[in-house]
């Protein structure tokens, strides 16, 4: 059976279930049998020697396993009596002897299936007279990589996990990438480093810290060691992987692949389970290649205690460089990959991560995500960035890039930024698989690899250097202009400024004393009224003039105003006038207008004054720089900023239609209209 006529098998065991479980649950009986049945398609050849073993040596070693392992001829093994053969010729006992053979397992598989929750699966099963029919069920279909291989069973999983998701109405991408792009993420990670990686006594390591049911991590494997007619860049690597998965039921599929990928079981040990944000699986590690897909869109709420601390350390923590917004987290993952690169001097790292659009130009100057771009443009680690065509995912349509990242460019790549769009390089799908329409085939994925190496202008291919994407957010600052007036209807608007309303308010706790205080209050509100009547009707151009005229009013009836409250007044008096003086401050410097306060992004390539001296000035001669806004990292005035505006770069112009063929056009609607018209 191929893969597709596989899961179709296993998906039929829904039929048997439907009336005991709901279409959401169907993923407990599934999956772990699956696994379960893999596992004892391996260990069914060696069951006889693995008891033997176990018999001989029980009571006289204080750890047997190594040898059990040896028997067995893989990292895990079973020391029960039953396999699916004899568990199904003991019916009446079958739920009891079934536990019986998930105890008989090493501690590393029987992790496995208490992550998968099964014991109470097999309760459900056995009350509801199902167990036997599900189990037999299983039993009909040869799970044996040397029937199924591992990128089969890989791809089999991954259809079940997203059949699951459906049932859910869930993210059916969330925890794995189709096939096509893991092999274009592949290549891109290793291109270049064929040299490197060829030779005697390679030995590489592969991190993926949200490795789902470990794709990535096994297609990295195959194409270095090779596969099947696939040649390898070199079959006598040693190849360590190394993951991290949050999902417990995902990480229990990856975790028993991985027992079963390599006779020792090292990469397997090397798959943590929690979430890779607030507990670093790997803290001490540094990877030679590091690959993921992380969840795009996903809040970090869970996260955000131990996030935040992590961020307190500065540079010396994962995520020293900013947080993006609580309703993203990846540009956080991007960060953590970054933090485990080997550095340059023990042969540096590359990196490939795919998110979408959002971290390319999410954030102003000065937010989290600009200061995390802003943290790896500085650092020179982008090398490329890959706009991918939309509706390659089985989950969601939109546009997905992937970012190629390292800590050892080439010289010749040194400073600059490639950006690669590959929007049109795909195929239709025979068949679509939810929003899945698309593919990327192996020839299209050599055109794209070409580009990488080519590194030079052209259609598909842009080069910048890195101050590119930066520019300097400058605030423009345009002088207040005010007239003022002691009209009736603007001394009314006194009643709207929080500081004189408060005069009439009393925090006494104390009735009498805090009737006996507002009242009081009130008497000075009538005060400051009949003050201000006294003035001058005039419509007031300067406001030193205006004040002139106050101060004289409120000598004349022996009055004194607070700055609160004289702010207040000339707050409510005063309206914005273009033909007004300028207010200025004590030392005779114009005030600026909060309402006609704009900023600039000024190219990093450019000096502020030359640029403000081209845009800005011309238009408003009274203008000028706020220089007290200044930069956090440099001192210089201004924010820094930095985005990927990527479609920007790769726009093409398409002038519109002839105004002749658009009205020839209508004249031909017109018509039809009046032809059917004159048919009703």
């Amino acid at each position: 059976m191929n893969h597709s006529e596989i899961v179709s098998f296993l998906w039929g065991v829904a039929d048997l279930i439907r009336d005991t479980f709901k279409r959401g649950k169907y993923q407990d009986v599934i999956l772990p049998l699956t696994v379960l049945r893999r596992v004892d398609c391996v260990l069914v050849p060696t069951k006889e020697q693995v008891l033997a073993t176990a018999a001989k040596y029980s009571g006289k070693l204080e750890n047997p396993e190594p040898l059990l392992r040896k028997a067995a001829g893989f990292a895990f093994y079973n020391t029960s009596r039953y396999d699916f053969e004899k568990l199904l010729a003991d019916a009446p006992n079958l739920a009891a002897n079934l536990r019986n053979y998930l105890a008989g397992f090493s501690p590393n598989m029987r992790e496995v299936f208490e992550k998968f929750d099964f014991d109470n699966t097999i309760a459900k099963l056995h009350d509801a007279g199902l167990l036997f029919k599900v189990l037999e069920r299983f039993k009909a279909v040869n799970l044996h990589p040397d029937r199924v291989p591992n990128p089969m069973m890989g791809t089999i999983f991954e259809e079940l996990i997203r059949k699951f998701n459906e049932a859910l109405n869930e993210n059916p991408g969330e925890h794995f990438t189709p096939r096509d792009v893991v092999h274009l993420m592949v290549d891109l990670l290793l291109a270049g480093d064929e040299e490197r990686i060829q030779g005697a006594g390679v030995i590489r390591t592969v991190y993926d810290p949200c490795c789902g049911s470990g794709g990535m991590l096994t297609i990295a494997k195959e194409h270095i060691l090779g596969s099947g007619d696939r040649p390898g860049i070199n079959p006598q690597a040693d190849i360590h992987l190394f993951g991290q998965e949050v999902n417990p039921e995902t990480w229990a599929v990856t975790k028993s692949d991985m027992l079963m990928l390599h006779p020792d079981g090292h990469d397997a040990d090397h798959i943590a389970f929690g979430s890779t944000l607030s507990k670093d699986g790997h803290a001490r590690r540094h990877f030679d290649y590091l690959i993921t897909n992380p969840p795009y869109g996903k809040d970090w709420k869970g996260d955000q205690e131990a996030v935040e601390q992590e961020h307190g350390k500065g540079d010396s923590g994962r995520f020293g460089a900013g947080l993006p917004r609580i309703s993203d987290g990846q540009l956080l993952f991007l960060q953590h990959m970054l933090f485990h690169m080997k550095p340059v001097t023990e042969g540096g790292a590359r990196v490939a991560i795919i998110m979408n659009g959002s971290p390319l130009f999410t954030g102003d100057a000065g937010s989290g995500e600009s200061e995390i771009r802003r943290w790896i443009l500085e650092n020179d680690w982008l090398e490329a960035l890959v706009a991918l065509p939309e509706q390659l995912f089985y989950n969601t349509g939109i546009a997905t890039y992937v970012w190629v990242l390292t800590n050892r460019k080439a010289p010749e790549r040194k400073g600059k930024v490639q950006l690669i769009d590959a929007t049109s390089f795909w195929a239709p799908m025979r068949k679509s698989l939810g929003d899945k329409r698309r593919e990327i085939p192996p020839e299209k994925a050599a055109e794209i690899l070409t580009l990488l190496d080519a590194f030079k202008e052209g259609e598909h291919n842009r080069i910048y250097p890195t101050t590119h994407f930066g520019y300097r957010k400058i605030t423009v600052e345009r002088p207040l202009r005010l007239n003022f007036q002691a009209m009736h209807d603007r001394i009314a608007r006194l009643d709207e400024e929080s500081a004189f309303r408060n005069l009439a308010v009393s925090k006494k706790k104390d009735p009498s004393a805090k009737e006996a205080e507002e009242a009081a209050g009130r008497v000075q509100q009538d005060a400051i009224r009949k003050m201000l009547a006294t003035l001058p009707a005039t419509r007031f151009m300067d406001r030193k003039t205006f004040l002139k005229a106050f101060k004289a009013a409120t000598k004349a009836e022996h009055f004194s105003v607070p700055a609160p409250i004289q702010k207040a007044i000339l707050s409510a008096l005063s309206e914005r006038d273009e033909t007004a003086e300028i207010c200025r401050d004590k030392d005779g410097h114009p005030e600026p207008d909060p309402e006609l306060r704009d900023t600039e992004n000024v190219p990093l390539s450019e000096s502020i004054e030359s640029y403000f001296a081209r845009e800005v000035a011309p238009h408003v001669p009274e203008a000028w720089i706020n220089t007290g806004i200044q930069d956090r990292k440099d001192g210089q005035v201004g924010k820094v900023g930095y985005e990927i505006n990527f479609n920007r770069y790769f726009y093409k112009y398409t002038p519109p239609r002839p105004l002749e063929e658009i009205e020839a056009d209508i004249r031909a609607i017109e018509k039809d209209i009046v032809q059917l018209l004159r048919e009703i």
